[in-house]
């Protein structure tokens, strides 16, 4: 009998004492997933207003064109990770002209078409962007020699070339981003179609001379992503 009261004793303490044995052991690593480098969501569609500042010059012409540029905007962006990629197309109106006597250029609108890659760091994007541009750049010119020759003339054809630059998109709040952004903008070749004529005769011919137009932008943005 008290055998088996020492053996049941036995076995008790050691039922009391494994758990507290276990409690006093250090707690197991467990794994868990990395936070992901960017914490904001940057997939998805997105639209937006902006307004900056353009300025450039004319070959073949002394004009410098500058002035406040700015429109819309809207694009879509992929996610992967940290990586975002997009397409993005605007629309701008701008106030950029020149005159120099006899010439005057205006660029009363121009738009793009450009793809965008980047690196987003939370609620930064940090990204390079180019692509295609078109536009309206209107060239024009009267002027009057010593013999009394005049030749007046323009062009308001519209016109395309290329656009590089880059930026820095901020997420103010998950709706809504801010923008700083260049641009780099050339336009391809626009003739100038004139006319010369002397004055009181009944004769006149066509000259005809080309030109091309290169602009700087900068501008801000806030978009609203869905």
């Amino acid at each position: 009998m008290k055998t088996f009261f020492g053996a049941a004793l036995l076995v008790a303490t050691a039922a009391i004492a494994g758990p507290a044995r276990a409690a006093d052991l250090p707690a197991a690593n467990y794994y868990s997933a990395p936070a992901p480098l960017s914490g904001f969501n940057w997939m998805g569609p997105y639209l937006g207003a902006n307004v900056g500042y353009e300025w450039g010059n004319v070959s073949h012409n002394p004009t410098n064109p500058s002035g406040i540029a700015g429109g819309i905007e809207a694009g879509y962006n992929w996610q992967f990770g940290q990586f975002v990629t997009g397409v993005e197309t605007d629309i701008q109106a701008s106030a950029a002209s020149d005159t120099f006597a006899p010439w005057q250029f205006t660029n009363p609108w121009f738009g793009t078409l450009r793809g965008r890659a980047g690196v987003a760091f939370d609620r930064a994007l940090i990204y390079a962007t180019g692509g295609f541009a078109f536009g309206n750049p209107k060239y024009s010119m009267t002027m009057s020699d010593t013999f009394g020759y005049t030749a007046a003339g323009s062009s308001n054809s519209n016109s395309t070339g290329w656009v590089l630059g880059g930026g820095l998109e901020y997420m103010l709040m998950p709706k809504w981003s801010l923008k700083g952004e260049y641009q780099y903008l050339h336009f391809g070749t626009n003739t100038i179609n004139a006319t010369e004529f002397l004055a009181g005769a009944a004769t006149s011919f066509a000259v005809n001379t080309s030109s091309t137009s290169n602009f700087h932008t900068v501008r801000v943005g806030l978009n609203y992503h869905f």
